[in-house]
């Protein structure tokens, strides 16, 4: 009975199929870790149900014995004399206790571990680089966001509770993985809070001692050697012999000594010599955060010039329906084009692309060739016009919008970032001195992009351009189009823009990028060159 529960939970395992991957990088695939999950606790359940029905037979077998024993102990010569009693006196010392010992010897738990790998092997399962990625995309947005470390453990998202709170424990390993990156200044955060929640657990989570001895050495790595040799101290009053603690002690006394006796140059207040104040890019990773807070728009005096607008392009079609087209910018321009993906088509789109999905890469700028990178943060699939009517159908349909041929753009790509998914800020097309860039495709640069919205995002997810101080908010079925290209076919630098980390929500984008052959008469070069500030 107990093995036949085992076994049909790996039967039910046997009939689901799926690639390990990694699950952090798209909101997509963690989904599915709640089937992983579902199956993980169903074997769970069998197996303790097992174990249970195996102590209720060895239950009943004890109280057999000893009621016949009880039995036997009122009068043992009396007992004995019945040919009966005999029997069965010898039965339960000999089959039947075959029987005690075998259920004794059985290990349900063989059957439960090869059906909990059977699972790891055939389904979604996280690894310990998706445990450090969903860490890693935390801080991100801990950062991004300038969320507080006691809200965030709370479950709280710039003051929105989306979920329960956080053990000392849990806080503890983010903590530990901000460790294993050699992110002190996190590292510190995390071990805080989890030093906090301990005080507060009626069943402890974590020893105290491990917190401590995190914290400590992240705070000596972030410069404070007082307070690490505190900390320290604090820790050898729990473990008096904790070996590592106490080398650090002596090792931080000595350092602290060492100070007292050096005066380093330039500890007098003044200007250290041969240094010079470090360049601030006024578009760097500060201003790229604060266009995703939303903290920053664009000046009035540029945000009253643009308009709304129907187009149709002289198009019968579209003189019946015409483009609804917001301008988000001019010089360069970019445009907001509002419902131009149907329902049907995101579905579809979603559909097809999912059970494709790869880790998406970027272009190593020296060879040319397709990499991952930590500063891009999602999964993405390539989805061809001939496949499905509805891809050809949007594949026209950026025809239409734009006015360019589709017949050298790229095929569509669809994209759903993960846990904290961003892309950092970059350019789509190729720069000057990337000469490999899209050279095996034989087309010429990317001149334009169209950038489909296909879900709403509750918190995060904008596209923004640093240089120019715009942020597009998500909203599914909408598109965005700008040039990437000067009509002279030089790179437009003010076209740098990127993926902000999504913060609450699943956002899925396809793109369609579009290439310089074909579009001579549709998008004419001009001979005036833009200003060389404005070139990338």
């Amino acid at each position: 009975m107990a093995n036949s529960l085992l076994l049909q939970a790996g039967l039910l395992i046997c009939s689901i199929c799926a690639v390990r991957s990694e699950v952090f990088t798209a909101l997509a695939d963690l989904e599915d870790l709640l089937e992983t999950e579902a199956l993980l606790i169903n074997t769970l359940e069998n197996y303790i149900k097992a174990e249970e029905e195996k102590l209720g037979y060895l239950k009943r077998y004890a109280a057999i014995y000893k009621n016949q024993h009880d039995k036997a102990s009122e009068n043992v010569q009396v007992y004995v004399a019945n040919p009966i009693n005999a029997y069965t006196l010898v039965k339960r010392l000999t089959a039947d206790w075959r029987e005690v010992e075998n259920l004794i010897n059985s290990d349900l738990s063989l059957d439960c571990l090869a059906n909990i790998t059977h699972i790891k092997e055939t389904m979604k399962f996280p690894t310990d680089e998706d445990l450090n990625g969903a860490a890693v995309a935390l801080t991100r947005l801990q950062d991004t966001y300038r969320l507080d470390t006691s809200s965030l453990a709370r479950g709280e998202l710039n003051g929105v509770k989306y979920s329960s709170e956080l053990s000392a424990a849990d806080c503890f390993e983010l903590g530990r993985q901000s460790y294993n990156n050699e992110d002190y200044y996190h590292t510190q955060l995390w071990m805080r809070e989890a030093d906090a929640r301990l005080k507060r657990e009626a069943n402890e989570t974590v020893d105290r001692s491990d917190i401590l001895e995190y914290l400590a050495f992240s705070t000596y790595k972030q410069g404070n050697i007082p307070l690490a040799l505190d900390l320290t101290n604090k820790l050898l009053e729990i473990l008096p012999s904790h070996p590592r603690a106490l080398g650090n002690k002596i090792y931080y006394e000595d350092e602290l000594q060492k100070s007292v006796n050096t005066k380093k140059k330039g500890d007098d207040g003044g200007e250290p010599e041969g240094e010079s104040k470090p360049y601030v890019d006024p578009y760097g990773r500060e201003f790229y955060e604060q266009l995703c807070r939303g903290e920053i728009s664009l000046p009035v005096e540029k945000a009253s010039k643009l308009k709304c607008f129907y187009l149709s392009r002289n198009q019968p079609f579209l003189k019946i329906a015409p483009f609804k087209v917001e301008e988000a910018h001019h010089r360069p321009d970019i445009f907001i084009f509002r419902d131009v993906l149907a329902d049907s088509e995101i579905a579809t789109i979603k559909r097809m692309a999912q059970p494709r999905f790869k880790r998406a890469t970027v272009q190593n700028t020296d060879t040319g060739e397709l990499e991952i990178a930590q500063y891009r943060i999602s999964k993405s699939a390539w989805l061809k016009e001939e496949e499905h009517k509805h891809i050809a159908d949007v594949s026209q349909r950026v025809s239409d919008m734009t006015g360019l041929t589709m017949s050298t753009a790229e095929e569509l790509q669809v994209v759903n970032y993960g846990i904290g998914g961003h892309y950092e800020p970059h350019f789509d097309f190729a720069r000057r001195d990337e000469r490999n860039a899209f050279k095996s495709l034989g087309t010429g640069n990317r001149i334009a992009t169209v950038l489909f919205y296909m879900s709403d995002v509750e918190q995060g997810g904008a596209t923004v351009f640093p240089s120019i101080q715009v942020s597009l908010w998500p909203q599914k079925g909408s598109a965005a189009f700008w040039y990437n290209l000067h009509p002279s076919g030089d790179g437009d630098k003010m076209t740098r823009h990127a993926a902000c980390p999504v913060l609450t929500g699943s956002k899925w984008v396809s793109n369609k990028w579009i290439h310089e052959r074909g579009q001579e008469f549709r998008r004419p070069c001009t001979l005036e060159r833009p200003s060389e500030d404005l070139v990338a």
